[in-house]
């Protein structure tokens, strides 16, 4: 009897291989056409709109992300009022407005006992993560990408080895299930790609004109570093740029006309643009007008 269970488990184990296999092989062919929805992305991130009640406003926001002319929300799973419950709420409501939707999540310096709230309901489970949230794609297909807040400043937990390992899992349930990690400038080094540059689908990249000096007021090096990341990273690799519209903790706030350059540089440069944060119309009007004619601009424009 233990033979026969021992040889299953050999059977089982083989087939696990050659599945694991068969995606590394199509994932070298084929990634820039699995990852293509991906490209043009326009969208906003966070601050979901909340009703007096304190509850999200779900319909706000579709109002205020098609009036904008975006094509994707990225989802921030941050305590309880926004956890896993609250996006799966959302998610038939984005996919009736054609709107793709990505969530991040929080690493451990953003979670407990730095912060008050975690990601919720895994925490800082990321292999359950993947599971979950790749299964969760397979449900609602604009469900197109995951990302982690802050990747490169917590390798210690995200290395190599553990973000294959969680990785490989999502990607044999969905191998259209983009992992694109919030990375930073300054902390994407030639090692950092070598060690990461295989594994990740892309990255979701902050401008902050780091390669001259920190700050939210020169938008002039945006084509540039763009270009430094893609020589950087193999040939299929997908950056996004992230746009401070809501002020930095340390480098402040920035104004409408930097907003609109970085946006206009970076949907020219980059493979999509994310904005950080979704703005009110009514207590940032100037910077929703902004984003609104430059993602508009954009729609119309296809030489861009």
């Amino acid at each position: 009897m233990k033979n026969f269970i021992y040889a299953i488990y050999l059977i089982l184990l083989l087939n696990h291989n050659q599945v694991f296999a068969q995606y590394t092989v199509k994932t070298n062919a084929n990634r820039t056409e699995t990852l293509q929805h991906l490209v043009n992305t326009k969208g906003t991130y966070a601050a979901l709109p909340k009703k007096q009640s304190g509850e999200i406003d779900y319909k706000k926001l579709i109002r205020e992300l098609k009036d904008i002319h975006a094509n994707t929300y990225n989802w921030l799973d941050w305590g309880n009022v926004t956890n896993l419950e609250a996006l799966k709420k959302f998610l038939p409501l984005a996919k009736k407005a054609r709107i793709n939707v990505w969530i991040t999540l929080v690493p451990p310096s953003e979670s407990p006992p730095f912060v008050t709230d975690y990601s919720e309901p895994f925490r800082l489970d990321y292999q359950k993560w993947a599971i979950e949230l790749a299964k969760l794609s397979l449900v609602h297909e604009n469900l197109v990408a995951w990302s982690i807040d802050d990747f490169v400043h917590n390798l210690q937990l995200f290395t190599p080895t553990y973000v294959k390992q969680f990785l490989d899992t999502t990607r044999v349930i969905n191998p259209k299930f983009a992992f694109i990690p919030c990375c930073y400038f300054k902390k994407i080094t030639n090692e950092f790609v070598k060690n990461y540059g295989d594994l990740l689908d892309g990255i979701l990249f902050p401008y902050r004109n780091e390669s001259v000096s920190a700050n939210l007021k020169d938008a002039g090096q945006v084509t540039s570093e763009i270009k430094v990341l893609r020589a950087m990273f193999p040939p299929h690799f997908l950056i996004f740029l992230d746009v401070y519209a809501t002020a930095h903790s340390s480098l402040g706030t920035s104004t409408p006309e930097y907003v609109e350059q970085v946006i206009s540089s970076g949907l020219k440069s980059g493979d999509g643009t994310l904005i950080y944060c979704h703005q009110d119309p009514e207590k940032n009007p100037e910077k929703y007008k902004v984003i609104k004619e430059q993602f508009k601009k954009y729609h119309l424009n296809s030489s861009f």
